[in-house]
């Protein structure tokens, strides 16, 4: 490998870890030597890498020496664990869980939208989740238009955001319910094929799940905006891969739909996709492996003359995770690199 850094993919064999490396590769991120780290039941596996077959190894307490970038997508407990021991070892992390999204002192990152958050890193950088990356890049370019007074937003998420098995465990219901069998249901508590259901993620005592408040708290933090009034209703739906959410945006005085097209047509990140005549608007099949937000059928709010109806699609594995992790990560250490590209 070239000139470059040093960089570790912390959960290299995951959906997600998987995303990391082909993303490396497309954007010619400047390497030096890849380092791929995983789970025990891991070791002895080999991934593909420009042609080349690259060992996984298993975490301990040497793996970050001597690293200068490590991209993180192992999950809370293992980040919470080994980050800061790559960081005391001086490697800049980007973490794709939620263990660090709302420490006060970890910036939380969408490069199109706060980069300057990211210069005052200490060490570690947290990346969104998935739904709240996709809705920002949507919503903050009107936001800084005229800003927003509310936000209603409802999710329609993939199953590729509980992972690869996840994926492949909707595959095999389709298969046994089309075979007149019973579906078995283990990454969700419910069969996801032919069926839907609210977020699994755990409800607190306001009646909001995990999933929603993420949305609510880290978008927030994101823009800057404690006072930001968001509702979330987040469902998991029978889509293998890109998750889509209906947005309702709300702001002080009338903000004309032929207005909003024109600044989202702009909006780094973005790509409207409309087609009235056809009522062709944005597809998960369609968002799935691109980089950018698919957002459409944006109306005027009926009942609302000061709000706006939106509806995207985004790639949960691409932008909603991986992508924006390696935006982050050029943004802060690739001199000259424009991040959200």
């Amino acid at each position: 490998m070239s000139n470059g850094l040093r960089v570790a993919v912390l959960g290299a064999t995951g959906a997600v870890g998987a995303e990391l490396l082909e993303l490396l590769e497309q954007r010619s991120f400047p390497l030096k030597d890849l380092t791929l780290l995983a789970s025990p039941r891991s070791a002895g596996t080999t991934l593909t890498f420009k042609g080349e077959q690259l060992p996984v190894q298993v975490l301990d307490e040497n793996a970050f020496k001597g690293i200068d970038l490590v991209l993180a997508s192992a999950g809370g407990s293992v980040s919470k664990e080994w980050l800061p021991k790559a960081v005391a070892a001086g490697a800049l992390c980007v973490d794709n869980s939620s263990a660090y999204r709302m420490d006060p002192t970890v910036p939380l990152v969408v490069p199109e939208v706060n980069p300057a958050a990211a210069k005052a890193h200490q060490g570690l950088i947290a990346n969104p989740n998935c739904t709240t990356i996709l809705m920002a890049l949507a919503v903050w370019p009107l936001h800084q238009v005229q800003p927003i007074q509310r936000l209603v937003v409802s999710t329609y998420q993939s199953a590729s955001g509980a992972g690869a098995r996840a994926m492949e465990e909707v595959k095999r219901q389709a298969r046994a319910i089309l075979a007149g069998e019973e579906p078995v249901a283990e990454s969700f508590p419910y069969p996801l094929a032919f069926n839907l259901f609210p977020h699994n993620s755990p409800l607190g005592e306001n009646g909001y799940c995990q999933e929603e408040m993420k949305m609510v708290n880290e978008t927030r933090k994101i823009f800057g905006a404690e006072g930001l009034r968001i509702s979330a209703t987040c469902v998991r739906v029978p889509v293998l891969r890109a998750h889509s959410e209906a947005i309702n945006i709300e702001f002080a005085a009338p903000f004309l739909p032929q207005q909003a097209k024109a600044v989202l047509s702009e909006a780094p990140g973005v790509r409207v996709v409309e087609d009235w005549s056809r009522n062709y608007f944005p597809m998960p099949m369609e968002a799935s492996g691109q980089d950018d937000v698919l957002v459409g059928r944006i109306r005027q709010d009926i009942s609302n003359p000061n709000a706006l109806e939106l509806w995207l699609s985004g790639d949960q594995i691409r932008k909603g995770a991986a992508l924006n992790a390696v935006q982050i990560a050029e943004l802060v250490m690739v001199p000259g690199a424009v991040a959200a590209s």
